[in-house]
């Protein structure tokens, strides 16, 4: 876990980096152990108001494309950058009209040790057809318990990032620690 003074630091690393007229705003960087995933808003396709949903999502859909194609080479250098200053990937996104599109992102194995009940639950979503695997059935219960505790996963989160300020006072701390390795070029 990184702390909230560290996320800013790359948060701006990121807006200072990235060519002017890439993202309309960047609207999250995110990271964790593995990866840093950076999203931003791009222009929507213009449309009459009385356009199809057909349509819109087609607009929407093509509008992505393009801007993955176009943006590529530099993505990639910006990419190249941060990987080697923050040892860790780099994962694109953007936002469009409402809609939310990832374009490649880590898939970091997790080692778990379940007992037979959690397996039978995962094995009951393969059944089902909601997963493909046990590691599919994971994800997709990861992705549940997200989207229905974000209030609680945020505070207790903030509750990490105070016991790691706390841990940083301790008779172990240095005075003056200079910058992480990984702050320099």
């Amino acid at each position: 876990m990184i702390t909230p003074e560290q996320r800013e630091k790359l948060r701006g690393w990121f807006a200072g980096r990235l060519p002017d007229d890439l993202f309309e705003e960047l609207t999250e960087v995110t990271v964790d152990r593995e990866e840093i995933t950076v999203i931003g808003r791009i222009a929507e396709p213009r449309l009459t108001e009385d356009a199809p949903a057909a349509e819109r999502e087609a607009a929407l859909e093509s509008r992505v494309q393009e801007f993955r194609e176009r943006t590529r080479e530099d993505r990639m250098a910006v990419a190249r950058e941060a990987e080697h200053r923050f040892r860790r990937k780099v994962s694109w996104g953007v936002e469009c009209g409402g809609r939310r599109a990832l374009f490649t992102h880590v898939a970091a194995p997790v080692m778990t040790r379940l007992r037979q009940p959690e397996r039978q639950v995962l094995d009951t979503l393969i059944a089902g057809g909601v997963a493909r695997s046990r590691s599919d059935a994971l994800a997709w219960c990861v992705r549940l318990v997200q989207r229905h505790t974000d209030d609680w996963l945020a505070e207790l989160r903030d509750s990490l990032e105070h016991v790691q300020r706390v841990r940083a006072q301790g008779p172990d701390a240095e005075p003056d620690q200079g910058p992480h390795p990984s702050d320099e070029e």
